[in-house]
């Protein structure tokens, strides 16, 4: 790559301070749910999972979305994850038995890993007049609670109740499959 003095190739700036530190965040969020995935011990994978949550936290903040951010920090690194450590030790699940692995995951894998390079490099390098990564793409009111509710409650409104009920669900059967028989 042929990049002149001030990081910029054909004019179109490649490196910047935003982009370096989308970066490495970036990376942070990778290794993260990497290690999640990974870790044998599910208390371990649950403290992954709270610092992936904080690093997209940060990245939304880095798109000038403080309202999601704070929200992502508060439901998902807070409220979500309290409930999956209650169930987890609810549970007593704490070190995951590692069982067969089944044919069809390792190419079912590759095929995944190999998708999400390409839509990586695609929009990194796809975008439109040299801007930005993701400011021509964005709205002016984006991450806004004004924008935000909009969004959940006229689009998304039947998703987020499916969420909702879901995540109920799931709390019920936690609380059975747990749940001591005591002798009559």
């Amino acid at each position: 790559m042929l990049l002149d003095a001030d990081g910029r190739l054909g004019g179109v700036t490649l490196i910047s301070t935003d982009f370096v530190l989308f970066l490495s965040l970036a990376i942070v969020a990778v290794v993260a749910a990497g290690a999640m995935l990974m870790s044998r011990n599910s208390i371990y994978s649950a403290l992954f999972l709270v610092i992936n949550f904080i690093t997209v936290a940060v990245l939304y903040l880095l798109m000038n979305a403080a309202f999601i951010a704070m929200v992502q920090v508060t439901v998902y690194a807070g409220a979500i994850m309290v409930l999956f450590l209650f169930v987890i030790m609810l549970l007593g699940a704490e070190q995951v038995e590692i069982g067969p692995s089944l044919p069809w995951q390792r190419p079912i894998g590759i095929i995944l890993a190999v998708a999400l390079v390409l839509q990586f490099v695609l929009v990194l390098f796809a975008r439109p007049g040299g801007s930005a990564i993701g400011q021509s793409f964005m709205p002016e009111d984006f991450g806004s609670p004004a924008s935000v509710g909009e969004l959940l409650f006229e689009q998304y409104l039947i998703p987020f109740e499916v969420t909702s009920i879901l995540l109920l669900a799931a709390m019920v059967g936690a609380i059975v499959l747990t749940r001591a028989e005591r002798p009559r």
